[in-house]
């Protein structure tokens, strides 16, 4: 009964359902959160847009590293958090562990440390970082991932004008005369 309880704490301590639909929500707050991982010698890009990933070696997690011997079958939780600001943006925050509170064998590092600090849970002290632009998280030799939160400078709906994608300005003075 305790591990509902935390289950329950640790997504609801992130009011995740003030988000109803996920993809609006990326596209009112001109925000886009990446996350690059590296494994395995393989690189690829996962556009965060949900409330909650499940990261470890079982097949059923969201982001999984089935090769890894390091990574714990439920090594980390991520979960989207409603900034304070009222303008509809959030953040991820990395949760050592499943998401009921059972932590991972090996833990996490976040841009070379360890990460103790955290979420106080039925007593118990849950490793957990708030992801900031450009932080690494290290889930186990050869296993990484850099968060990265992109801001768009153009509101919501409006595009850009096209006509003018492929003009090249060129001073004339970077050019040699040919009848020189």
């Amino acid at each position: 009964m305790a591990a509902n309880n935390t289950k329950e704490i640790l997504i609801n301590n992130s009011p995740t359902h003030a988000f109803s639909n996920d993809v609006s929500m990326a596209a009112q707050t001109n925000e886009s959160h990446v996350l690059i991982i590296e494994h395995d010698q393989e690189r690829r890009e996962l556009i965060l847009d949900r409330p909650v990933y499940s990261i470890g070696r079982d097949s059923c997690c969201d982001i999984c590293f089935i090769n890894s011997l390091f990574v714990s079958r439920r090594h980390a939780t991520l979960i989207r958090v409603p900034r304070d600001d009222k303008k509809h943006s959030y953040y991820y925050r990395i949760v050592d562990g499943d998401a009921k509170g059972k932590p991972s064998s090996n833990g996490l590092m976040i841009n070379g440390r360890k990460i103790l600090d955290g979420l106080m849970i039925n007593g118990q002290r849950i490793p957990a970082h708030d992801l900031k632009n450009e932080d690494e998280i290290v889930f186990a030799p050869q296993v990484r991932a850099i968060y990265y939160l992109r801001r768009n400078s153009m509101p919501a709906g409006e595009e850009t004008d096209s006509s003018y994608d492929d003009i090249t300005l060129i001073d004339p003075r970077m050019t040699n005369d040919i009848e020189d």
